[in-house]
């Protein structure tokens, strides 16, 4: 006789009737995944799998990733170039010379008119590096405005700063092999679960393995914190306080490696002196974890063996983000945890090629970290580029935060948007509007013609996206990937790398400087102006990096002519003594005062506000949002709220609320949990016209990334549940 699951059918898996597979590497966060797609008979796309020989996901793809073939027919994709005379008036269809046109003449009309950095440039964290190359060249060597820079800064310019800031070069020193060689883990403001499932998964099976204690420090019980050794719930933005304490104990109790200091660093009685002022006792009354935790943690991490940090946005979206991201290093470098397996400061990037923008857009100085304000770095990349090295700013303009600030302020009269929406993504949405209603002239450059940003353009180009382009990105690890086009853009829609390069033919009269039109003859054009840099890339091409499955960098000529392999997995920066990027090779200890300037809860806003990620969505689901399979699991925007503070003000599971903030009022649905406290509230930041209605736009002074995860608001029950489902729709309509 059969009992249990043997009498039930069996679980089949629907054949998709995939003919081919296709390779490349995934298109939404930084984890790197190598992916292939599989097309049916007629040459669609149907199925996605992971790489099984793939070092990074190892055959594995999380949420996101297993339904990423639906992206190319997914709704709301633009297939014709349009334009319009005024903003609110109706699109009208055109062809792609006259769109280009049009963007060339009122580029230059602006210029003139205003001056070079009156028209601003915005790209992303999601094209091509071979895509942010070209557009540097063209920004930087031909339409001369120093106003150019990347939505990155929403997410990853504090742990560039912080970068900076400690050890002279941005450039994450560690890797994901780190995970099986570490003693101790600390996640700063960091739920890779939701964030980074594949990340998580590499953690979590290394600490199986090898039993170390994961410490998460987070002001939410989130999924990561559910499943730590110890959970620190830290006032929401007092993380240097923490660290200035931990760092406190540290040296009171002489635990540090005071040989490693010495050899490698300097600052070290400046920053003894700060700390001194941050005693268990004292910073437990402001970052609200008790005294004996600050020690016990304090000494577990300078005791391991090799002990790991790695962060993401609960650090970076700070007014002291950059300070966040310092203070970790701090601490990594008392220790000696830099450069050694195990041991490191790992910032986890937002997106897909978060790193490639970062080392190769220009959009913070010039190529491979190259800096404007170096005379030495501007005469290189002008001369290679064929270039008048005059024509190149002596030092950074604005970064995005502040280029909206000009537009509201009618410095910045034009701007070109690249794969990215800033009415959903940038706080105090109606601020942004007022400012996106002032411009002369918008272009936007998308794959999605519905975005909310482009109710206020004047020019609209349809892009390709991910898998329709052909070109390389690189992860948080510093891995190196190869995406080749599966599919063609549809309608009309071209790839990123075409219209940078037909805009080019605009500027570029002459032909004075070169613009290739293939991706792989683009990295090689990368790779020698990579020679002798921290990121050099000489030993790399397409095939080879496609045939690994992934390089990291630095991978030199000399290393691949003396037979040397490419590193697989485990490569590591500044592994040698006083090998940091400053003049002398040492890291900086930087001394950090703690001052208080968040939005706090008060008598008139008193619950926190906390915003974040959702393991099904990714950023403003302009993408998951048209995806079955990923927008069923949170459709609509909630919020996770206590289940005292709902009891307190008669709030019932799944009924509407209004939060209101000093900026604006959004209506979501209640979910009540215990994973928050009483004085705050969770909302995923997915949702256009909720989140970011509320956020404030307080600014880190190093890096300009914003304080989303700092706002008060009050929760206001509401009476009508008809009218709030009818009102929050309209909130959310295009």
């Amino acid at each position: 006789m059969l009992f249990g699951r043997s009498k039930k059918n069996p679980v089949k898996i629907a054949d998709k009737s995939v003919v081919e597979w296709k390779y490349a590497a995934c298109g939404y966060c930084s984890t790197g995944c190598s992916i292939e797609v599989g097309l049916n008979a007629e040459g669609r796309a149907v199925s996605s799998r992971g790489v099984a020989e793939a070092d990074v996901n190892r055959g594995k793809l999380c949420l996101k990733g297993i339904f990423e073939h639906e992206l190319f027919d997914s709704a709301g994709r633009g297939v014709v170039p349009k334009m319009r005379e005024y903003w609110h008036e109706d699109w009208q269809e055109t062809d792609w010379d006259t769109a280009l046109d049009k963007v060339h003449d009122e580029i230059r009309r602006i210029q003139d008119q205003y001056g070079r950095d009156s028209f601003a440039i915005i790209s992303t964290g999601q094209m091509l590096t071979e895509e942010f190359y070209t557009l540097g060249k063209l920004t930087r060597g031909l339409i001369g405005t120093n106003n150019y820079d990347g939505n990155t800064t929403l997410c990853m310019a504090s742990a560039v700063s912080g970068y900076k800031r400690s050890f002279g070069s941005d450039g994450p020193p560690g890797c994901y092999e780190d995970f099986e060689h570490t003693d101790l883990l600390i996640a700063w403001g960091s739920n890779l679960p939701e964030q980074h499932p594949i990340i998580y998964w590499r953690m979590k099976e290394a600490q199986e393995k090898r039993g170390f204690p994961l410490i998460v420090v987070d002001p939410r019980v989130t999924m990561l914190a559910q499943n730590a050794d110890i959970h620190l719930p830290i006032t929401p933005g007092t993380d240097v306080v923490l660290q200035n304490a931990f760092m406190h104990v540290i040296l009171k109790e002489g635990l540090q490696d005071q040989a490693y200091i010495d050899a490698n660093t300097n600052g070290f009685e400046e920053l003894k002196d700060e700390v001194e002022k941050y005693d268990p006792a004292t910073a437990a009354k402001i970052c609200g974890i008790d005294e004996d935790s600050i020690r016990h943690v304090a000494r577990r991490f300078a005791s391991a063996g090799a002990a790991m940090q790695i962060w993401t946005m609960g650090i970076n979206q700070s007014t002291h983000g950059s300070d966040g991201v310092v203070g970790i290093n701090n601490l990594a470098l008392i220790t000696g945890n830099i450069g050694k397996p195990g041991g490191t400061s790992l910032s986890i990037t937002g997106q897909c090629n978060a790193m490639g923008t970062r080392e190769w857009s220009s959009c913070s100085g010039l190529p491979n970290y190259r800096m404007l304000e170096v005379p030495e770095h501007r005469q290189e990349v002008a001369k290679f580029w064929n270039v008048d090295v005059e024509f190149f700013p002596g030092k950074r303009g604005m970064l995005q935060t502040d280029i909206y600030h000009a537009i509201e302020s009618g410095q910045i009269k034009g701007l070109w948007l690249i794969a990215t929406n800033p009415m959903s993504s940038l706080p105090n949405t109606a601020r942004i509007r007022k400012a996106m209603e002032k411009l002369e002239f918008c272009v936007v450059q998308d794959c999605y013609v519905d975005t909310e940003s482009a109710q206020y353009a004047h020019v609209y180009l349809p892009a390709g996206t991910w898998a329709e382009k052909e070109g390389v990105m690189t992860n948080t690890e510093r891995r190196i990937s190869v995406v080749k086009p599966i599919a063609a853009p549809p309608g009309q829609a071209k790839p990123d790398l075409w219209i940078f390069n037909r805009m080019a033919e605009r500027f570029n009269k002459d032909g004075k400087v070169s613009f290739p039109e293939r991706a792989p003859e683009i990295f090689l054009e990368m790779r020698e102006l990579s020679a002798g840099r921290l990121a050099d890339i000489t030993g790399m091409d397409h095939e080879l990096i496609e045939n690994s499955r992934g390089i990291q960098w630095p991978y030199t000529k000399e290393q691949k002519d003396s037979g040397e392999p490419p590193p697989r997995g485990g490569k590591r920066l500044y592994t040698e003594t006083a090998a940091f990027r400053y003049a002398d090779g040492k890291a900086k200890l930087i001394p950090l005062p703690f001052i208080d300037n968040n939005e706090v809860p008060d008598g008139q806003y008193p619950v926190w506000l906390n915003t974040g990620r959702l393991i099904e969505h990714w950023h403003g689901r302009t993408k998951t949002g048209k995806i079955g399979n990923n927008n069923k699991y949170s459709p609509i925007p909630f919020i996770e709220i206590n289940p005292d503070l709902c009891a307190e003000l008669g709030i019932q599971r799944g009924e509407y609320v209004r939060l209101v903030s000093r900026r604006s009022d959004a209506i979501v649905m209640a979910q009540p949990t215990g994973r928050v406290p009483k004085n705050m509230v969770f909302l995923p930041f997915h949702f256009h016209d909720c989140a970011n209605r509320l956020t404030l736009g307080l600014l880190d002074p190093h890096s300009r990334q914003p304080a989303y995860k700092q706002s008060a608001v009050r929760v206001e029950k509401i009476t009508d549940q008809k009218e709030a489902a009818c009102l929050s729709m309209e909130m959310r309509k295009f």
